[in-house]
């Protein structure tokens, strides 16, 4: 995926977080861990692998706020987003 696609994908993944944290019955603290990486879509000076462990950890976070559980399909899709965003952090 090229940079700029990836910075595409990140700003549509932060459309979908912005909708689910002005929900009520969804805990703010979910997005926590993405919001301290301080990574934006906007910031397009920032490497192609920050943004890629950004979106896995946003991505991470968007399943663990639609997921029921671990073992619903989108607690499954959270596991594995958490896998890829630490294989993702130990490249940057």
């Amino acid at each position: 995926m090229h940079k700029d696609e990836l910075l595409e994908l990140h700003e549509q993944m932060v459309i979908i977080k912005d909708n689910f944290a002005g929900r009520e019955d969804v805990d703010e603290e979910i997005f926590a861990e993405y919001e301290e990486l301080e990574v934006d879509p906007s910031h397009v000076h920032k490497s192609k692998s920050e943004h890629k462990h950004a979106v896995f950890v946003l991505g991470n976070a968007l399943a663990t706020a639609m997921s029921d559980d671990e073992f619903s399909n989108a607690g499954r899709v959270g596991k594995r987003m958490k896998e890829l965003a630490k294989d993702a952090e130990s490249k940057i």
